[in-house]
């Protein structure tokens, strides 16, 4: 059992399995060890960690870790972090709100300068987000950041983005069996211009598991924020029957290659075109095994067939990558600052 690796720039590795951070900042439940979770993960060649300023405490809970490891363990491990500057500020950001971001990050994780810093921008009728890319780009070249990279931009902005001469090393973006918009155009200017893709929602915050297999439609508020808009995309994209089908033909996929209906699901989008890495939501090392050994798991052309003869019957979403969240029911959307998440 081995975890790969794949590049996004000349000399950054990173693990092709990455260990989301979302869950460890409230709503999600009850948080352990998370120290000893990070260590177990890095151990097991999971050494890329993703989090977010806006994800309470969990850059800090990362610095500690690190400030408390060795050498070798901070040499090998690589963390994503998040630029996402309020929905409120954003008419009136600053150079100087960009920075004292980005060092609060720093000083957060305790590193002079940070690994890759993906930018996120909430409202494109806020002026501004080009700007802001610039700004990051500036501090990149001042030496702050490393690699610079986004989250739910869509395809036209990304791409104004690199003509503006923001050069950017990836994009994360939610990818699943269920919502498979960045195929429509954000993976052809992805191997344009080499950007990679982190994808996240590739379990759908836990729906793509034996745990809703044959399960009756929920009718009651979902638990957690990552329930809330995957079962959005789920009516979306088929509805609850369709889902059942999914479910059914991963399962059968999972008992053929002795694994779980996650693992079938993270794994095939792993193997799309563009994709470095998927992200996977962790608060307990408790599915530690089976994220190892995603990258083992072989699957064939009847495993395809089988999922893909389901994936025919589901509906396209409308719009690019994040626009359904940020148009749902008005201009901001009813979960748009829900979403920005890893699970």
């Amino acid at each position: 059992m081995s975890v790969a690796t794949a590049a996004l720039a000349s000399g950054y590795v990173i693990s092709r399995v990455i260990k989301g951070g979302w869950q460890l900042a409230g709503d999600h439940g009850a948080v352990g060890d998370s120290a000893a979770d990070m260590a177990a993960y890095v151990a097991a060649g999971i050494t890329t960690f993703d989090c977010a300023d806006i994800y309470t405490g969990v850059e800090q809970r990362i610095g500690d870790f690190l400030r408390a490891a060795d050498a070798a363990t901070r040499a090998r491990v690589k963390v994503h972090t998040k630029y996402v500057p309020d929905l409120e500020i954003l008419p009136r950001i600053s150079r100087a709100d960009v920075a004292r971001i980005i060092d609060r990050s720093c000083a957060r994780l305790g590193r002079e300068r940070l690994d890759l810093v993906q930018f996120h921008w909430w409202d494109y009728l806020s002026p501004g987000w080009l700007e802001t890319a610039g700004w990051l780009r500036e501090l990149q070249q001042a030496g702050r950041i490393d690699l610079l990279g986004g989250t739910n931009f869509d395809t036209a902005h990304v791409a104004a983005m690199l003509q503006a001469g923001v050069r950017l090393a990836s994009m994360q973006v939610q990818y699943s069996l269920l919502d498979d918009r960045p195929a429509r155009g954000m993976t052809a200017l992805a191997a344009a211009h080499g950007i990679k893709l982190l994808c996240y929602g590739t379990v759908a915050g836990g729906f793509l598991s034996e745990r809703w297999l044959g399960a009756a439609e929920p009718v009651d508020a979902p638990a957690n924020r990552s329930l809330v808009k995957y079962k959005l995309i789920i009516d979306d994209a088929g509805g609850w029957e369709w889902f059942q089908a999914l479910l059914r033909a991963l399962a059968g996929v999972a008992a053929r290659h002795g694994c779980d209906i996650a693992a079938v699901a993270s794994r095939m989008v792993l193997a799309l075109p563009e994709v470095a890495a998927v992200i996977v939501g962790v608060r307990t090392p408790a599915h530690l095994a089976a994220h190892a050994a995603l990258c083992d798991l072989l699957l064939d052309a009847q495993d395809a067939a089988a999922v893909n003869a389901v994936l025919a019957q589901r509906r396209t979403l409308d719009g690019d990558v994040y626009a359904l969240e940020r148009d749902r029911d008005g201009r901001h959307g009813r979960i748009m600052k829900y979403n920005l998440g890893d699970s």
